[in-house]
């Protein structure tokens, strides 16, 4: 789970602290006997740990709700007081309350870095040093907490427990497992129940579930965690996304090129992943001519692809596009789908432009970024332009007079294009600053799609150079990351979620649904099909021994934008019985007419 930053001022996130208190409050009257553990804010809500006397199943939960409205009826105080630490050791000793005793006396013996493993823990017992503590007391409930909180329990707004889960204490599997209760809160019901529905819209539109349903993709533990198959169906609304991608970095003068899947130690070196990136790399092979990696990032490829020939100013700026495909040795609890994996394929291009050239360079990738999220109908989105900071200038490549001029121009051509944009200060990466493109998605999620990423590292790190107007060696060469469309997986990720699996026809794997009525018609739709195809139209038949109505049911099912039911009447040569997958009405039409409108929704990708 995400930890939340907040402020001392954030009345949502004292509401859920006090939230997280309640909840352990009304289960300490439930079942005396409880021990608890950590009880944090998280993104949207909040939970904390428990080992009962009994098992909690999520049929205990409204139990659990109704003994918290009574308890917010109560009205109780949130009081805090400053204990020493030997006192509290004392406290929760005599109330049995192990976890909490365990907590202190590592305080009391390391300091606060002992909580360092578990961040929930520093929230928990916060910066208050080793001799005193803060304990906030609800009722006859005591915790240990930095706070803070509601003054009073009926300042706690709607609630709802959301579910169970197991976890080790201190994350640890070597000790007890604790149950862990997760809930949410929200000032209002109207925000909680709209947060619900968020929920409940979430499960139906999850990718995973989507992927299994439609045999998209799938992941297999005999292939590995984080690495994705990509079905037939799967594979064609990737191409389809990758032929955009390449048409329209085509009309925007991009060269492309193809690099192989790893390289030598040497190379990464060079460019720095090795030893500052190592840990999320695959380990190394070692060959009869070197040492090998799995490659990370396309970029130290492309680089040495400039490199390959001497350039000109007149050939400024080169875009280099790829699709290639990188490994990241994640952490297998941390893979989540397509969201995050293993082995990726990236929209993925480099320009390499001179000082002068930036602005109209980040421009046109802006405009192009933009281009690809009119297509997709993806409309909530904005920028984060991140900045260095000349007060931490150890964290950055040290060249201030590149840095105020490139922060300069990107905030220029943001203000330009008109985009809605913040900036966030002293956020930048080491070698330039870039902006993130944050999408808020269809549930409400913000998440960040994609990075221009302007880079003034690499031309030290590589050599780039060119020869200027005066015919001199000039190693002023700048240049910009993109990748507007993400990977492939996270990409398809957010489209399952945000279309519903409901593709749009030119995305859609099956395009046109044949549905003989009989036996006698199956050869005439083969023939159909073979029309379909020809034609540049994804066209299947059904089949089976199913009567019209279930075929035509299993076909919307699948999310097939057309349907063609194949009878007597369409096999001796009438119109097609035409319907579509948003309107329960059968239409007749010629099938020539039918194909030509069905490649012109194609084409223009409606």
């Amino acid at each position: 789970m995400p930890h939340v930053q907040h402020t001392e001022n954030d009345d949502l996130y004292a509401m859920r602290h006090s939230c997280a208190h309640l909840m352990a409050a009304a289960v300490m009257e439930l079942d005396p006997d409880a021990k608890f553990g950590v009880g944090p804010v998280i993104e949207n809500g909040f939970f904390y740990d428990m080992l009962l006397s009994a098992p909690l199943i999520p049929e205990d939960l409204p139990r659990i709700e109704e003994r918290m409205k009574e308890i917010r009826e109560r009205n109780d105080a949130y009081e805090r007081s400053m204990w020493k630490l030997d006192d509290a050791v004392q406290y929760f000793t005599e109330h049995g309350q192990n976890f909490k005793v365990e907590l202190l006396r590592d305080l009391k013996t390391k300091g606060t870095t002992v909580m360092n493993d578990l961040k929930e823990m520093e929230e928990t017992l916060g910066d208050t040093g080793v001799n005193e503590v803060s304990v906030y007391t609800t009722g006859t409930f005591v915790d240990l907490c930095r706070g803070p909180h509601v003054r009073r329990a009926k300042e706690i707004g709607s609630f709802k427990l959301l579910s169970i889960a197991g976890a080790y204490w201190r994350g640890k599997a070597e000790n007890p497992q604790l149950v862990r209760v997760y809930g949410t809160c929200f000032k209002t019901k109207k925000e909680l129940d709209v947060y619900l529905w968020q929920l409940e819209e979430a499960k139906k539109r999850d990718h995973r579930k989507i992927g299994q349903e439609q045999q998209l993709f799938f992941i297999d533990e005999t292939v590995g965690k984080g690495l994705a198959m990509w079905l037939p169906k799967g594979l064609t609304i990737r191409n389809e996304i990758e032929k955009l991608a390449v048409e329209m970095e085509n009309k925007d003068g991009y060269a492309r090129v193809a690099t192989p899947h790893l390289a030598k130690e040497a190379l990464f070196l060079k460019s720095g992943h090795l030893p500052y990136y190592k840990e999320s790399m695959y380990p190394a092979m070692v060959m009869d001519d070197g040492t090998y990696y799995l490659k990370a990032m396309n970029c130290p490829h492309h680089h040495i692809i400039y490199n390959h020939t001497p350039h000109s100013y007149r050939e400024l700026p080169l875009r280099i596009a790829e699709y290639g495909t990188v490994y990241r040795n994640e952490l297998s609890g941390t893979l989540a789908g397509l969201l995050r994996v293993r082995g990726m394929s990236m929209n993925d291009a480099h320009i390499y432009c001179r000082r002068d050239q930036i602005e109209s360079e980040f421009k046109r990738v802006m405009q192009l970024t933009m281009r690809l999220f009119e297509i997709f109908g993806l409309k909530d989105y904005w920028f984060r332009l991140s900045l260095w900071s000349a007060a931490h200038t150890e964290k950055y490549i040290n060249e201030p007079e590149n840095w105020e001029y490139a922060e300069g121009i990107l905030r220029a051509v943001l203000e330009e294009v008109k985009v809605s944009y913040v900036e966030a200060k002293d956020e930048a990466a080491f070698y330039g600053p870039k902006v993130d493109v944050m999408f808020k998605s269809v549930l409400g999620r913000e998440e960040t799609m994609s990075t221009i990423q302007l880079d003034f590292a690499a031309k030290k790190r590589f050599e780039l150079a060119y020869t200027d107007e005066t015919g001199a060696h000039n190693n002023e060469v700048f240049v910009i990351h993109r990748a507007p469309l993400s990977t492939h997986e996270r990409f398809m990720a957010f489209l399952i979620e945000h279309y519903a699996g409901v593709w749009p026809v030119w995305l859609s794997p099956v395009q046109v649904k044949l549905l003989p009525v009989g036996e006698k018609h199956r050869e005439y739709a083969g023939e159909m099909q073979a029309r379909f195809m020809e034609a540049g139209i994804r066209a299947a038949v059904d089949m089976t021994d199913e009567t019209v109505g279930k075929k035509i049911r299993n076909a919307e099912h699948e999310k097939v934008p057309y349907m063609l039911v194949i009878g007597d009447k369409e096999a001796s040569g009438g119109p097609l019985a035409v319907r579509s997958r948003w309107s329960k009405d059968t239409v007749n039409e010629e099938l020539e007419k039918f194909i030509a409108r069905a490649q012109k929704e194609i084409a223009d990708r409606v």
